[in-house]
Order: C-alpha cells, then structure tokens, then sequence
C-alpha cells in the first residue's frame, strides 16, 4: 500500500514539473528537477533502459532532497547571527578593600586625620576588617556587541557598585567640616557604605562562542558616579547610629575591571584608578568576587 502510494506521489510530482524549469544549474529543460514546496525531486538516469519513461516510477528512481523553510532556518540560527545580545539582573558578591598610599605625615593628612591631641594617625587606624568588608553589585543589564565572529565583543552595561568598608578601630566620620577622628566608644559594627551608578566597558575574548560554558576573558575600564554615602556605627554607649554625608569623597569612580569565566563559573575584579578621598588621604579600593551571570 505505501508503494503504492508513494508511486502516485511521484507520478503527480513528475507531471506538475513537465512545465518546470530545472533549477540544478545547467539551465536545461529537461523535466529530471522537481520543486514541490519543501522538497526537490531528481529523477536518476538509467543508462540502457530504453523503456525507462513508460515504465510505472519506483523509489529507487528518485532523490528526494528536503530544504528547511526559510523562516525556520533563520529561527533556528538566528542567535549565531545577532549583532547584539543581551543579559538583565546580574549579580556579584565579593570582597572589598584598598590600597592604602597615604602619606601620613604630610600636613594635608594629618588635617584631615584629626587625632585630638593624641598621637597621629597611621595606616593601622584605618584597618579593615577584611573577611567583613564587602562589594555587592546589581548591574540593571549587560550587552555584548559582536565585533569579529563572536570570538571578539565590545562589553558594556549599567549598573550600581556597592562597598561597606568594616573598620577594624574606633574611628568616627565629622560632617561639616569633614574629618576623622579617633572616638571614645567602643563599637561593635563601625562601616562605611559608599554606592556608585557605574558604567563598565570592556573587551571580550571568547574562544568558544557557541557554547555557554566555555572559557572568556573581558577587560576594560569603567566609570561611577557617587549616589550615596553613609556610617553606620552600633554601640552599646549610642545604640544603632546612620549618618549621611558626602565625608570629603571623591563623587568620580574610575577603575580598571576584568572578568573570568571558566564554564558556569565568572569571576571579578576592579582597581580603582583614583583616589576614594579627595584629600591627601590617597587609598585606592579593589575587589575580588563571583558574578552570576549568564554569559
């Protein structure tokens, strides 16, 4: 029965293309090329068989060649195509610190390190607790535009940098005018929270574009804009204590970023290439963390 229906298939074929144009390239004739919506039909010569034409059509006979739609052909491979793709709501937690280049016997430092009457400030004043000092990023949207094969993308994207820097001694900030001073109670949780609207921009190298776990590398630079800055201090003497201010940072963030991803895993960096204060005190922030991104 299926031969038998397969037979009429073709011989029906065969007849819609009397009036057909072969389309194989010789630009001839000769009835032996079918188009029928998906497929092309191609009738195999026999050489010898004389009543070839007259004889009831077989299988054997016949190539039959299936050409996806055009429309799911792009659908199937548009993601190897895009010039642009995109990747919303990342996250990254990680740990914060800086690289501390204050020269603090200079005049300019030891004003704005007010040490009320006591010895100087030195470096181990303004110590990190480091297990305690964080960075959590939200980063609203990432975008990679493709520049060369998808192995070369311009990375890009916009998103908020948050640090909480954890002081390991009892330092306090001083609003107008701005200073630190060395304070009198003994805290129990004593931070700096500074958050920045940042914009990053990197290249990316990613040798294995067609997989989603392979290795990749991006570097690049990025820009902050400061958008709040706050203490907070919990103490026995004061109880849970916020204070607002701009505390004499820098409003401008500019660092040098990276990111490693090896499979599922992305890792990060930044280093920041100016000054958190804008003062003599010269210490330049950095972190280390994992990224959950998708790509």
């Amino acid at each position: 029965m299926k031969k038998i229906i397969l037979s009429g298939i073709i011989m029906l074929c065969c007849l819609a293309g009397f009036s057909q144009t072969d389309t194989t390239g010789n630009g001839n004739n000769n009835g032996d090329t079918v188009h029928v919506g998906n497929f092309i039909i191609i009738r195999n010569h026999k050489e010898g068989n004389t009543n070839y034409d007259s004889m009831p059509p077989r299988r054997e006979n016949y190539t039959i060649i299936n050409i996806p739609r055009r429309k799911e052909y792009q659908s199937q491979n548009s993601h190897r195509h895009k010039t642009i793709s995109t990747n919303y709501l990342i996250f990254d937690l990680g740990f914060a610190n800086y690289n501390d280049k204050t020269n603090y016997n200079s005049p300019e430092a030891q004003s704005f390190l007010n040490a009320n009457g006591g010895a100087p400030f030195q470096k181990s004043d303004l110590k990190l607790i480091t297990g305690k000092s964080s960075n959590v990023n939200i980063w609203l949207f990432q975008q990679k535009l493709n520049v060369a094969a998808r192995v070369l993308n311009l990375k890009y994207g916009l998103g908020l940098e948050m640090f909480n820097f954890r002081y390991k001694n009892d330092i306090s900030y001083h609003n107008n005018p701005d200073y630190i001073f060395r304070d009198t109670v003994d805290f129990s949780k004593n931070k700096l929270y500074v958050g920045y609207a940042t914009i990053p921009f990197m290249i990316n190298i990613n040798p294995t574009p067609r997989s989603h776990h392979g290795f990749s590398l991006s570097a690049g630079v990025s820009a902050g804009y400061k958008i709040g800055s706050h203490t907070k201090q919990v103490s026995d003497e004061r109880g849970k204590v916020k204070d607002h201010g701009d505390f004499n940072l820098n409003a401008w963030r500019f660092s040098y970023v990276a990111e490693l991803g090896l499979g599922p895993v992305h890792l990060y960096g930044s280093y920041s290439i100016k000054p958190m204060f804008e003062n003599a005190v010269k210490q330049y922030p950095y972190t280390v963390g994992v990224r959950f991104s998708n790509w």
